[in-house]
Formats: structure tokens, sequence, C-alpha cells
């Protein structure tokens, strides 16, 4: 079953000031990069929940994105095939007005490839295009080429390529 996905994307300074409902860690790495990338997932802070192997179609604002759990050691048994290291995110999720949720990120602290970004789904492309951003999301990117996480992981990694954005 496909499922689409509907997000907005922004760059970022810091986390934003006010108060978070939730924060969490990952560790994510990409197994193929192309018209479609496959990426797996854990939860670094609760190393007993399922992890996620998710395959997402090419596109920015709209695209298909497909999900399915895998256990610890499934996800174990990926990591050697990998196609670029793995990034780490902490993420913390800020409710907005109307229900959405504000998940903003900040990716490979401590490196020098460092950097932060925020994203919030939406329902439908209406409800992504309705949106009224605060201002102090920073600059959106939803649209711009290279700002995908299988696109920093790729650059990180020093690939040559395409990516699906």
């Amino acid at each position: 079953m496909a499922l689409v996905e509907i997000e907005r994307k922004w760059l970022m300074d810091g986390f934003p000031e006010q108060s978070y409902d939730k924060e969490y860690t990952t560790e994510q790495g990409y197994l193929a990069f192309g018209q479609a990338v496959v990426r797996i997932r854990r939860y670094v802070d609760e190393p007993a929940k399922d992890c996620i192997l998710t395959i997402k179609g090419g596109g920015t604002l709209m695209r298909t994105e497909v999900e399915t759990t895998l256990t610890p050691d499934q996800y174990e048994a990926l990591l050697p095939l990998l196609a670029a290291p793995s990034a780490r995110k902490k993420t913390r999720l800020y409710p907005l007005p109307g229900g959405l949720m504000l998940e903003c990120s900040l990716v490979d602290e401590g490196e020098p490839t460092a950097f932060y970004y925020a994203e919030v789904e939406f329902a439908s492309i209406e409800a992504a295009q309705a949106f009224v951003a605060p201002p102090w999301l920073g600059r959106e990117v939803t649209e711009e080429p290279g700002h995908s996480m299988a696109a920093y992981c790729q650059r990180k990694a020093g690939l040559a390529g395409e990516v699906s954005e």
C-alpha cells in the first residue's frame, strides 16, 4: 500500500525557544539513493522500540512514502549495507495551531556538518499551501533541491549522483 507524505521544510539557526511536547534522538542511514531512497531508522533513546524501514519516492512537497517496522536485530543486520554513513538527529516536537506539529531537528550535533531544520506534515496539498509559517521558522527550502536527509548523507559520504528529493 502506497502512502503519500506532504510536508514543508525550513532551515533554522537553532531550536525554537518555546516549550516542546517531546524530544527523541534517532539514527538513520540510507541503503539506496536514486529515483527512490531506502532508509533505516532507529530510536537511540528507546532501543527496544521497533526500527523503521522507509522507501521514499521523488518529489518535494508531496511524494510517495512507504514504511514498515523492523526489529532491532533486523536493523543491525542492515547496517553493513548502508551506502553512506548514518546521521544522528535530535528532534523536538512543537505543537502548532490547528493541530499541526512542528518537528525541529538538530542533525549530527557537534560535527562540522551539523545543521537545524524543521518540517511540518499536512493532510493535503491545500492545507500545506494555506499554512502561514511563523517568521522564526527561517528560510523555507521545501522546493529547493539538495535539502533532503538523503542528499545530506550522500554529500557527507562524498558520493556523486542525484538523490531523489
